[in-house]
């Protein structure tokens, strides 16, 4: 992250998924955001795509 910072960059966009989509992309894609969202010089967002399915 530190080197992403000093580079400049606007955003970060990191996609997590697995086979059928529920099981283990959404528990790691919970445990990043929770891991970044303390930061105070990043914003972070979680989305789920197929969380209607």
């Amino acid at each position: 992250m530190p080197q992403f910072l000093h580079e400049g960059k606007a955003y970060l966009t990191l996609a997590v998924g697995c086979t059928g989509g529920r099981h283990r992309s959404v528990a790691v894609a919970k445990w990043l955001y929770n891991s970044l969202r303390g930061r105070r010089e990043i914003t972070v967002s979680l989305s789920h795509r197929d969380r209607s399915r």
